[in-house]
């Protein structure tokens, strides 16, 4: 039997943990009023040429994009710094993003020591965010978000 030292514990497996955190950010905007499309694509780009992006969820009226980030701190309680490089790029892609859209980066609360990772995150990477984009934690215990941002 294969052992994956990266898979999540108790999850069948990383995209399909990924894919319930989605669901669960959808069904909780629709909380909040707004009615949120799976794979929702937006057009971004650095010039004149853009490409068409798939964010986790969105929409055209209101305009809205989100990204779902359902990472932790890694078993030993370090950075998982993997995990910070892809925020990294969902704040690149926000960039890119055509400024009519609320932009929304969702993630799953997890503490250490008293910090959650996207406090963390917004402590030591502030300076990435482009101006505008709203952070949010889901606290799964207590089925609630915040906005941090």
């Amino acid at each position: 039997m294969d052992i994956n030292n990266f898979q999540r514990v108790g999850s069948l497996s990383n995209a399909h943990a990924g894919s319930q955190f989605e669901e669960l950010a959808r069904t909780f905007f629709a909380t909040q009023g707004l009615a949120l499309r799976r794979g929702f694509e937006a057009a971004v780009g650095a010039g004149e040429l853009k490409k068409k992006r798939k964010f986790d969820l969105g929409s055209d009226s209101p305009p809205v994009l989100v990204e779902c980030k359902s990472h932790a701190w890694t078993q030993g309680g370090n950075v998982p710094s993997a995990k910070m490089t892809v925020w990294n790029e969902s704040m690149y892609y926000f960039y890119l993003a055509p400024e009519k859209f609320r932009k929304i980066f969702f993630v799953l609360k997890h503490d250490r020591k008293d910090q959650s990772l996207a406090a963390y995150y917004l402590k030591n990477y502030a300076h990435l965010v482009p101006p505008g984009v709203e952070f949010w934690e889901y606290a799964s215990d207590r089925a609630s978000g915040m906005r941090l941002r």
